[in-house]
């Protein structure tokens, strides 16, 4: 259940209009990584966490909220950036477009100019923001990412919401309103902090690596293919021990012959792993075993319901029943 307070989050103000950085900022309203595709990724993700994650799920709606309420206020510096367009549109009488035109090269000017910053703004929604991106692409639900896999989600979202926050960071020299600033400054710092939010939600599920259920194979788990020639780089993503399966990695120079030699990587024998064929599936039925046993036990077959909601009036009843006593 959802209800809205119409105070905003964060006090967003605008020294005064601008329509071509009105429309930049549609990009954080309806574009691809924008505050929408935030909220119905996170709402979408916490479905399936519901009974087995119910921590988790808490989480991924509390966020998913807060992005609406981020939403809100893209949506409102959008509209004050675009100022008086509305209030022109709708004086249709002494204000008409041609009206303008006819005044003289200045306004016929001034006219073409904030049609060429979006024709949108103008034609379609009269002054107010839209779920597009900043080159009137619509929005579209192909944005959202959402496995059912909440090791793989919450990398999802670490990623999404690092993409947010660069996207702000581009944003901010484009604009030399103060105000702006500060609410562009308040939205790419929440963007972060969901971040680590995310980080550490999925630390909370062990083991996490590989996403998913099933193991990799320690055959292939530490190759590198030298697939370019000439000044060879180095460096920990091809040296040394991997970051999360702890294997050395093995440097493949010449991937031709290594290909053709082994049958196609057939015939490879795992190297520099202590992990085998044999521990991965192992680890494959151990953990597949306790994860569906985990989601099945908190999943009823039948009679489900989504809320309980005499648990939820009992819990009410008594933590008031404590407080009177305290009083």
């Amino acid at each position: 259940m959802f209800y809205h307070v119409k105070d905003l989050q964060f006090n967003a103000r605008v020294s005064q209009p601008d329509p071509r950085f009105a429309r930049m900022m549609l990009e954080a309203f309806g574009g691809k990584d924008g505050e929408l595709k935030s909220a119905m990724q996170y709402f979408v993700q916490a479905f399936s966490c519901h009974n087995p994650f119910p921590k988790h799920y808490d989480m991924l709606m509390d966020i998913a909220a807060e992005e609406l309420a981020h939403l809100e206020i893209v949506g409102a510096t959008i509209h004050m950036l675009l100022g008086p367009v509305n209030g022109r549109m709708k004086d249709a009488v002494n204000d008409m477009p041609i009206n303008r035109m006819m005044q003289g090269k200045t306004s016929k000017e001034e006219f073409i100019h904030e049609a060429y910053t979006n024709p949108q703004f103008l034609i379609v929604s009269a002054g107010g923001p839209m779920l597009t991106d900043s080159n009137g692409n619509p929005w579209c639900g192909s944005y959202v990412s959402a496995n059912s896999d909440l090791t793989v989600d919450l990398r999802s979202n670490m990623a999404g919401e690092s993409r947010a926050k660069i996207g702000y960071e581009y944003l901010m020299p484009f604009t030399d309103d103060p105000y702006v600033k500060e609410t562009l400054g308040f939205l790419m710092t929440r963007e972060v902090t969901h971040y680590q939010q995310f980080e550490a939600a999925l630390e909370t599920i062990q083991p996490n690596f590989p996403p998913g259920v099933m193991q990799t194979s320690p055959k292939y788990s530490n190759l590198y293919f030298d697939m370019s020639k000439g000044n060879e780089a180095r460096g920990p993503w091809n040296e040394g021990r991997s970051t999360q399966l702890g294997e050395e990695w093995q440097y493949i120079d010449t991937p031709l012959e290594t290909v053709r030699s082994t049958n196609g990587l057939v015939d490879i024998e795992p190297c520099g792993t202590e992990r085998t064929m044999e521990s991965m599936r192992e680890a494959d039925e151990k953990l597949s075993k306790e994860r569906s046993r985990h989601i099945k036990e908190a999943s009823k077959g039948k009679d489900m319901q989504w809320c309980d909601y005499n648990e939820k009036s009992d819990k009410k009843k008594k933590a008031a029943s404590v407080h009177a006593d305290i009083v």
